[in-house]
């Protein structure tokens, strides 16, 4: 209501035209240094382990990460889930107090699949872990671990040569 009363009170003789002047720099804004980019990391390596209860959930899972890697163009070496599933028992008291005879067994199934991927970027892989981490469903666990490429040391020389 504010505006449209506003509206109805300006008229095309009370419009004025304004100009702007760009303001001169501040002085902090004219001795910051310039830093030099940084090299990207190079990784030779990435593995990806995935852990699931349900392994519908999983398999779905795997399906989306090497869709997604093979939309970004990464090399995917592995990708496979061992038949063999981790079964651990559990043998609880039926009764918090009483009945110590009646106890009831519980099984825990782990289930796991791989995944390896190879020649990465640091930016590449950053987008891509955090592309997949950011949907990644409920009851799966991710593990990843990396492996950087690195120059040698300038400690390191080769042996000298025996003529």
């Amino acid at each position: 209501m504010f505006a449209l009363n506003m509206m109805r009170n300006v008229t095309a003789g009370s419009v004025t035209a304004r100009t702007w002047a760009r303001a001169q720099p501040v002085a902090w804004q004219s001795t910051v240094a310039v830093q030099q980019p940084t090299p990207d990391k190079l990784f030779s390596s990435i593995d990806i382990e995935l852990r699931a209860h349900e392994p519908a959930v999983l398999k779905s899972y795997s399906w989306f990460m090497n869709a997604a890697a093979k939309e970004l163009d990464i090399n995917v070496i592995k990708s496979f889930a061992p038949e063999a599933n981790h079964k651990e028992l559990k043998t609880l008291l039926r009764s918090a107090f009483v009945h110590k005879k009646h106890r009831t067994q519980y099984e825990f199934k782990t289930f796991y699949h791989f995944i390896t991927l190879q020649n990465l970027t640091g930016s590449t892989a950053d987008t891509y872990l955090e592309y997949i981490q950011r949907n990644i469903p409920e009851g799966v666990n991710m593990q990843v671990t990396r492996t950087e490429l690195q120059k040698h040391g300038a400690h390191l020389k080769p042996p000298p040569a025996n003529n």
